[in-house]
C-alpha cells in the first residue's frame, strides 16, 4: 500500500532562500509574471533549452534531419577533449599535418604541411577559426583517419543520445554526394554536454580571435562582440546547411543554450539567437527545489533499533519555471505505508513528485538517511503485535 505525503515545497524553497540570502528575490517573484506566445524564429529549426536543467523552453522542427556545416566541430572538439581528459592526449602533444588536412577548403588555421602542430593549437583552430585543416589532423591523429574518427562520431552521438546525427566526416564540410545530418536537438545536447562536462576547456569558446602561422583570425560567432552575457559556442555555414549558430549565454546565474539552423545571413542567425535568449530569460527562471543531503521528511519505523528516518535527496534538484511561478509548486513524497528495518544508510525509499499546476516537473528518488538496524526481539514481537492490530481495526 502506498502513502501519499504532501510537503509544502512553497515553504521549503523559502527556507533555502533565507540560507542563500535570495529573500529580496524571492518577494520581487511573488507577483506570477505573464507569460506571452513564444516570439517568431525566422529558422528552419531552432531549440532554446536550460543548461542545468535540459528542460526544453521553446522548440520548433527541433529533431528535423539537417545538415550542421561546421557545427560538426562541436563533436569534433568534445572528443578531442575526452581524449585529453581521458589521458590520450595532451595539449602539448605534436600532431602531424597531412597533405589531405593541409589541402582542406573551405575555413582554415592555416597548419602548414608536414609539419607538427601542438594539439592546443589545432583545437584552438578548429573552435575559434573553424578550420578545417585542423579538424582533419587532430581526426588523423586520434583515430588514424578521418573515415575512423567519424565512428567514434557516430558512437559517440549513440551513447549521448543523438538520435539525428550521422557524421561522414570531422568538419562538416558538404560534398556532392554526402553532408553530416545533426538535429537541434541533438545540438543542444553535445553543447550542454560540452559546457557542463568540459567546464575547464569551455573558456576557449569564448576567445575572440586566435593567431596562428602569423595568421590572426575572429571567431566568427558575433554574439561574443555583443553580448557580454554569451561566452560560445559555435557558428556554421554552407549553402546546403544555411547559416547555424549554437549559443550559450549566462545571466544572473542561469544559462541557456540555443540552436539556430537554416537562417538566411550572418546577421540573421545572430538576431534570431538573441530573440531566443531574451524571451528565456525575461520569462524563464532556474528554481532549486532541494540541495544535496537535504531532508525531505521523517517516517516512522518498524522493527528497529530507531523509531524513525530520515528521507532526502542525494544531489542538488533544479526545475526550470516560469518566473514568478515558485508558489504555485507542490510536492507529494510517495513511500510505503510500513517501513521495517533493516534499512542501509542510501536505501531507496520511495518517490518524490514535484508539480507545477497539474505539471509534473520533477521526479525523483528518495532515500534514507541513516542505517537503522533490526531491534531486539522483544522489540520486533511488540511492533509486529502493533501492526496487526492497527491493520485487524483500520
Amino acid at each position: 500500500m502506498i502513502v501519499r505525503a504532501q510537503t509544502s515545497l512553497r515553504i521549503a524553497s523559502f527556507a533555502l532562500a533565507l540560507s542563500l540570502g535570495l529573500l529580496p528575490a524571492l518577494r520581487a517573484s511573488a507577483a506570477a509574471a505573464i507569460i506571452p506566445r513564444a516570439p517568431d524564429i525566422a529558422a528552419t529549426s531552432y531549440i532554446l533549452i536550460d543548461a542545468k536543467t535540459g528542460q526544453v523552453l521553446i522548440e520548433e522542427n527541433a529533431d528535423e534531419a539537417l545538415p550542421p556545416a561546421s557545427l560538426t566541430k562541436i563533436m569534433t572538439s568534445y572528443i578531442a577533449i575526452e581524449e585529453i581528459i581521458n589521458g590520450h592526449l595532451s595539449l602539448d602533444t605534436p600532431v602531424h599535418i597531412s597533405e589531405k588536412a593541409w589541402r582542406m577548403e573551405g575555413s582554415k588555421t592555416f597548419v602548414g604541411v608536414d609539419t607538427m602542430v601542438r594539439a592546443e593549437d589545432l583545437l584552438r583552430g578548429i573552435i575559434i577559426q573553424s578550420g578545417n585543416d585542423a579538424s582533419v589532423a587532430i581526426a588523423e591523429h586520434i583515430a588514424g583517419s578521418e573515415e575512423a574518427f567519424a565512428d567514434m562520431m557516430n558512437q559517440y552521438a549513440e551513447v549521448m543520445g543523438m538520435q539525428q546525427s550521422f557524421f561522414m566526416n570531422s568538419s562538416g564540410l558538404d560534398t556532392e554526394l554526402y553532408y553530416n545530418t545533426m538535429s537541434a536537438r541533438d545540438l543542444s545536447i553535445i553543447a550542454r554536454e560540452t559546457v557542463i562536462k568540459h567546464k575547464d576547456y569551455y573558456p576557449i569558446y569564448a576567445e575572440r580571435e586566435f593567431t596562428y602561422n602569423g595568421i590572426t583570425q575572429s571567431n566568427r560567432n558575433s554574439l561574443l562582440f555583443r553580448d557580454r552575457n554569451v561566452d560560445g559556442l559555435k557558428t556554421g555555414w554552407t549553402d546546403a546547411a544555411g547559416f547555424c549558430l549554437v549559443a550559450s549565454a549566462e545571466r544572473d546565474g542561469m544559462r541557456l543554450i540555443s540552436v539556430v539552423m537554416g537562417t538566411a545571413s550572418t546577421e540573421a542567425r545572430a538576431i534570431e539567437t538573441q530573440k531566443l535568449f531574451t524571451y528565456g530569460f525575461r520569462y524563464f527562471e532556474t528554481h532549486q527545489l532541494y540541495s544535496e543531503g537535504q531532508v525531505l521528511a521523517n517516517v516512522p519505523v518498524w522493527s528497529g533499533e530507531q523509531s524513525a528516518v530520515d528521507l532526502g535527496v542525494t544531489e542538488d534538484v533544479f526545475v526550470t519555471i516560469p518566473r514568478g511561478q515558485g508558489d504555485n509548486l507542490s510536492a507529494a513524497l510517495d513511500v510505503e505505508e510500513a517501513v521495517t528495518a533493516p534499512l542501509a544508510n542510501g536505501q531507496v525509499m520511495g518517490i518524490v513528485n514535484v508539480t507545477l499546476d497539474s505539471d509534473l516537473i520533477y521526479r525523483g528518488d528518495v532515500i534514507a538517511m541513516q542505517e537503522i538496524q533490526q531491534g531486539s526481539v522483544f522489540k520486533r514481537f511488540i511492533d509486529w503485535l502493533t501492526l496487526f492490530f492497527s491493520n485487524l481495526f483500520s
